[in-house]
């Protein structure tokens, strides 16, 4: 397969099915054969110039096309069981994070792949971004010495954001779910995974009835990593105005690293900043990073070693998984015990 293009189809071409489309567009790796969207004359325009076959049925897509493999843009509530049917056929499929609504449901997909012996692979750009590369190399370097705290923050303004999210049954979790997957991934693939995770969750329902049937659109997580070392996630829709933002903070004796999708800094004790890195990549750069590393994993498995997998993935989301447990228990729990199901 190494020496042709991917015959290639795009379920879901809004939000980040646009991104997903710009990276194919500019790879050689990829041939979109077919796409789909529930508009269906937005599907017929992009199909024009793709010059493929276009459908707002997704069903149609996956069981009437010959394709090596999927591109999901759409939300996981409506092509879940598209996403199974072209795992079962032999299809490789690639889907932004997150990869479940649910531990269990990821991990189901995760199974369907190897049995399959084909990639489910959860997209998570923040691991090709240059800033988040650069905090990898640092700490694995040890140059801030042994690190007790790490923090992260996310706000993403007021919106407006898909209804959909706020549905926990389409959904399957708000905020912490649908927008800090690239955060909680980047500390665990440094860090690990933390022993024990306690986690409180609102949202701005009226009343304590509403909120069961709506996500969180504010929650803050905090994580125990052995003996010497604890993390926190604090996110929200309503911090921080209208600006979106979301960074990482990783404290050392006697310095700290704070990461963005744009830039990583270093700060001294005294809080001055004593390195910058303008990163200056973007979405449609770390998606197309993302892409690449797909395509080699299809194509040149023997040679490849894979920077994103759907059972790697599972570490994060056991992570969000037990959150929701636990600000449903109000006790702690382990991220571990999760993972075992999986």
């Amino acid at each position: 397969m190494e020496n042709r293009n991917l015959r290639t189809g795009v379920l879901g071409l809004d939000g980040i099915g646009q991104a997903l489309l710009g990276a194919v567009a500019g790879s050689r790796h990829y041939q979109v054969v077919a796409v789909a969207d529930k508009d269906l004359a937005m599907a017929e325009r992009v199909a024009e110039g793709y010059e493929c076959e276009a459908t707002d049925d997704y069903r149609q897509l996956v069981i009437q096309n010959e394709l090596d493999c999927l591109l999901v843009g759409a939300p996981l509530y409506s092509c879940e069981g598209q996403i199974r049917a072209a795992l079962k056929k032999g299809v490789h499929v690639f889907k932004p994070a997150p990869g479940g609504r649910s531990f269990e449901e990821a991990a189901e997909l995760v199974r369907l792949a190897e049995e399959a012996s084909v990639q489910y692979v959860v997209g998570i750009p923040e691991r090709f971004a240059g800033s988040f590369m650069a905090l990898r190399q640092r700490l694995e370097s040890g140059h801030l010495g042994a690190v007790s705290l790490i923090t992260a923050f996310s706000s993403l303004g007021e919106g407006p954001y898909p209804t959909w999210q706020s549905d926990p049954k389409l959904a399957g979790g708000g905020i912490l779910l649908q927008h800090c997957y690239g955060l909680i991934d980047a500390i665990v693939g440094v860090f690990g995974l933390p022993d024990q995770v306690y986690a409180l969750m609102t949202n701005r329902a009226a009343d304590k009835q509403q909120r069961l049937y709506l996500t969180e659109d504010t929650a803050v997580v905090t994580m125990r990593f052995g003996d010497s070392r604890v993390g926190e996630v604090v996110a929200s829709q309503r911090m921080g105005g209208g600006r979106r933002q979301a960074y990482l903070r990783v404290y050392g004796r006697d310095a700290v690293y704070v990461v963005s999708d744009a830039f990583f800094r270093v700060y001294d004790a005294d809080g001055q900043v004593i390195e910058e890195l303008d990163c200056g990549d973007g979405l449609a750069d770390r998606v197309g990073a993302a892409l690449e590393d797909f395509a080699m994993t299809i194509l040149r498995p023997q040679d490849h070693t894979p920077a994103q997998d759907g059972r790697e993935s599972l570490q994060a989301m056991a992570v969000i998984e037990s959150a929701y447990l636990s600000s449903r228990t109000g006790f702690p729990e382990a991220p571990g015990r999760v993972l075992e199901m999986g």
